[in-house]
C-alpha cells in the first residue's frame, strides 16, 4: 500500500514550474500594457479628429 505521508516528504517541485509562473505573470503584465497602449491610441485619434 501506498504512504501518502511518506510520499510527500519526498516531493520536490519542478524548478520549470517556477519558472513557468515568472513567464505567466510577465505575459499579464505585457497584455495589460498592450490594452493600455490601444486605449491611448483610440483616445488621441478621437481627439484628433475632433
Amino acid at each position: 500500500m501506498i504512504d501518502f505521508k511518506e510520499e510527500l516528504k519526498k516531493y520536490k517541485p519542478c524548478l520549470e514550474v517556477d519558472d513557468i509562473e515568472f513567464d505567466i505573470r510577465s505575459d499579464d503584465t505585457q497584455d495589460l500594457f498592450d490594452i493600455l497602449q490601444w486605449m491611448l491610441k483610440k483616445q488621441n485619434q478621437n481627439n484628433n479628429k475632433e
